[in-house]
């Protein structure tokens, strides 16, 4: 005889009210790509680069690859996806993504790299969208409840740098990054950027006290020497991290300095795809990784170099100076990311840029960003308002040694 199964009531009417996730609206609608139009919207000193993605059943996907004084450069590679793109099935995230990487045979780098993940957060868009869902659902679902975020603070003077990490921690932020190596007058003095940092540091951490993270950005501008001579100096102020210490090419170097030096040290946002990653996890190099959701690959790529970081304990702070758009995708990575510890954002923005996304802005209490509720992304692009700032080139500062060589930027 066979068994029968009895299922209580209230069991039923779950069954009745449940997602019927065989049947997904992604699976009824028989998707397809029909094109997709790019963005670049001036918001000051930078361009920000948007790509929308439209299918055949009026859903749209919208995705960031903005690289700083490369915008034009940017759009012009996403829109050669185009041809590529029209007539796919774009909740094959997987599948497109291996063949906009592998096809063209040349690959690697900010620009081809950037407008690859532009794409693919606007196919993950598309499919959260069409089955309800937000993309970290997608992904294994939440591992955490909240995100801790911390946002850019800095200063001229130590006085100044202490005002406005003060004014970040009466928003309620625990955290807050700077870049304090810059030049005087366009003009690097190694020496004397290492001693206006630590004091400046100094200035911050008496006023913050020792429950408040500072995290130190050197964006790659110190040379070894210097960078030791740095991290040693700043080793009595506990920095949560000192990051780009050294030039991304040279593994050694960073390793050479992580001998030298107590402090946890982070490198990533100019590394790209997994492949950019494993070496330096294998190694141990770093603490932290911080690869950029719009320039590593997209969502599922950095979901991956996660968790070759997890594999060896190591943690991810994702690296997100953009726009709502790269936020948004960086949280839904956070979200379901066991060693994603920290996010950055950038909340200072001009007041007009609220109006130039709807839906989805991002949600922070006592320092912590909400995860994300609206299916797909959860954010919205208002064209209208995006065409009223149109693009303008920018080119980042040109600074030089004393003796007038070009130092990086």
């Amino acid at each position: 005889m066979k068994r029968r199964a009895f299922l209580s009531a209230a069991a039923l009417g779950s069954l009745a009210t449940a997602p019927v996730f065989s049947q997904t609206p992604a699976a009824g609608l028989h998707l397809k790509i029909t094109g997709l139009k790019t963005f670049v919207v001036n918001v000051g000193s930078v361009n920000w680069v948007f790509v929308k993605i439209h299918t055949n059943q009026g859903l749209t996907g919208l995705g960031e690859g903005s690289v700083t004084s490369k915008e034009a450069t940017i759009a012009e590679a996403i829109r050669e996806h185009e041809r590529f793109l029209v007539g796919k099935d774009p909740t094959e995230i997987e599948r497109l993504w291996q063949a906009m990487f592998r096809y063209p045979r040349w690959r690697g780098g900010p620009v081809l790299n950037s407008a690859i993940s532009a794409v693919e957060i606007a196919l993950w868009d598309i499919l959260g969208k069409a089955v309800g869902l937000p993309i970290y659902r997608l992904l294994g679902g939440a591992c955490r409840d909240r995100i801790r975020m911390y946002v850019h603070a800095g200063g001229q003077t130590p006085e100044e740098a202490a005002r406005n990490a003060l004014a970040v921690r009466e928003r309620g932020y625990t955290a807050l990054k700077w870049a304090p190596f810059e030049p005087r007058q366009n003009t690097i003095s190694a020496r004397d950027q290492v001693r206006r940092a630590v004091a400046r540091m100094e200035a911050q951490r008496k006023a913050l006290g020792d429950d408040f993270d500072i995290l130190i950005d050197a964006h790659g501008r110190l040379t070894p020497v210097v960078a030791a001579e740095a991290c040693q100096a700043l080793e009595p102020l506990r920095p949560f991290f000192v990051e780009e210490p050294t030039q991304p090419e040279d593994l050694d170097t960073l390793a050479w300095l992580g001998a030298r030096t107590r402090v946890p040290l982070a490198t990533g946002e100019r590394l790209f795809t997994k492949y950019g990653f494993a070496d330096l996890c294998a190694r141990h190099l770093v603490s932290y990784v911080q690869p950029d959701v719009v320039h590593a690959g997209g969502i599922l790529e950095c979901k991956k170099i996660g968790a070759i970081a997890e594999a060896h304990s190591i943690e991810v702070t994702l690296h997100n100076p953009q726009s709502e758009v790269s936020t948004l995708a960086s949280l839904h990575v956070d979200a379901c990311t066991p060693n994603c510890v920290i996010q950055e954002m950038v909340d200072n923005r001009a007041p007009w840029i609220k109006d130039l996304f709807f839906g989805g802005a991002v949600k922070i209490k006592n320092g912590y960003a909400e995860l994300p509720d609206r299916p797909g992304l959860g954010v919205d692009l208002d064209e209208k308002v995006a065409a009223q700032h149109p693009y303008k080139p920018v080119n980042r500062q040109n600074w030089t040694w004393e003796d007038g060589a070009a130092a990086d930027s």
